[in-house]
Parts: C-alpha cells; structure tokens; sequence
C-alpha cells in the first residue's frame, strides 16, 4: 500500500514541477470564491488512470470529476489540490490529498506537500513523514493548546460563537494553512484545528494520519458525522473532548 501512495506522490509532483506561472484559474462557484485550475484537474486524471489500472474493482471519487466505479466497497477519495487559494497566490500550504476508504471505515491517507517536499502517509494505523515516524504533541489542555482554522470568516451566527468560545481558551490561534494544518497536528507543531463547511475530499486523508500519529479527529458534537462538515482534529482525544465541551453548548 504505501508504494501506491507514493507512485501518485510522484505523479502529483511532477505536474507540479511542470509548472508555469501566471497560474491561470475559474471561479467554480456562483455565490463563493472557489478557484479551479489546469494543475487540479491534471493531478486528479493522472491519479485516477493510475489508480483504474492497478486496481480496477476499486472506486474513485476525485473532487472536480466525480464518480468512477460508483458502489464499490472500497475506493479512493481525491483532492487534487487542497488549498488552490494557497496555491494560486504562490504560498507552500496547499496539498495533495489522497483518501483510501473501506466500508466507510478510514483505512489510509496521504498529505502530500510538493511545495515544502513533505510527504505524511498513514498506512496500517501509524503516520510517516518522509518515512521517518510522527506523532502528536500529546495536549490535553486548551489553555496550552495551538488552535488553527483555515478561515475564521466562514464560520457564522452560533457557529462563529462556538469557535470564538475556543479560541479565547488557547494558548494562540494560526490562519490560513488549510490540510497543512492537519499535518501539523500529526506532527506534534499544531495541536487543535477546527473547522466548518468541509467536504468529504478536503477530509478523508486527514482523518487516518491524524488517528496515526496518535490524534483524534470527529465532528462538533463527538460523533463521526463526517458528511456533516464540522470537523475537530486534536492532539489526544481529551484535548477533543475539552473543544466540543465548547463547541456544543
């Protein structure tokens, strides 16, 4: 399992070494800012034709072109490029993101980072990062935790309360790092991200290399509702705990 992880690794990288910049992007959205660009729908093809030849009973759901083997007990969850924001305006944060996922049970994750050469895999419930073993800080206290969210203006109403009830409980709060902050947690920089309005793709790698590296990662009101989109990843489960304590009143 871990040399498929890394053959798409590569694929995604060398797209990426081959580009060329002005990055020309499109708004996707009608309502939102939700940029698309040749270098997403590049890494997803190239990853999908990989994935159908050497596993061609396996499904794989890609974010900007859907479904192939819909139905299948197992298939791959792909985010080409998490953080295309990040990525069109010249920043490292953006990731590859790449899901396997068995009867709706996580099995394994990627997070690859091309622009930083950091690659974390999760693969038989513990997290690498450029092979070398990762793990959580272990925080189980917010007043000593490191609390990031990609963008705080997206939370709203009681939302935007429950994420400020945590905040001002944290040692310090970071913006902006996208899945790069999930990767942080497994590897002992960040303890605490939350965030709403996520996606299948955006999580289905974070949550086994989170769980890996000894974290834990669920949703705002303890479950597992991971269509739901509210997403807490921490690292120790009573670090968890102590943030839906808030998050849920």
């Amino acid at each position: 399992m871990t040399s498929t992880f890394l053959e798409l690794s590569e694929l995604a990288r060398d797209h990426f070494r081959a580009l060329r910049r002005p990055l020309a992007f499109h708004n996707k959205a009608s309502e939102v800012f939700d940029p698309v660009t040749a270098l997403d729908r590049d890494i997803e093809r190239a990853m999908r034709g990989f994935l159908l030849a050497r596993f061609p009973d396996h499904g794989v759901w890609g974010e900007e072109e859907g479904w192939s083997n819909a139905g299948a007990a197992r298939h791959w969850s792909l985010d080409p490029v998490d953080g295309t924001s990040a990525l069109i305006c010249g920043l490292p944060s953006w990731c590859v993101l790449v899901g396997l996922i068995d009867e709706g049970r996580h099995l394994a994750g990627m997070i690859d980072c091309p622009a930083l050469d950091e690659r974390l895999l999760a693969v038989d419930g513990a997290t690498t990062r450029n092979g070398a073993p990762v793990a959580t800080r272990g925080c189980s206290a917010l007043a000593s935790a490191r609390l990031a969210t990609t963008d705080p203006f997206l939370f709203e109403g009681w939302e935007a309360a429950a994420f400020g009830a945590v905040r001002a409980a944290v040692l310090m709060t970071r913006y902006g790092l996208d899945a790069l902050a999930y990767a942080r947690v497994a590897t002992g920089d960040i303890d605490l991200v939350i965030e709403n309005k996520l996606k299948r793709h955006d999580l289905d790698a974070l949550v086994p290399v989170v769980r890996g590296a000894g974290g834990h990662v669920g949703d705002w009101s303890g479950g597992e509702d991971w269509d739901g989109g509210r997403i807490v990843a921490a690292a120790s489960r009573v670090l968890y705990d102590e943030a839906v304590a808030l998050l849920s009143r």
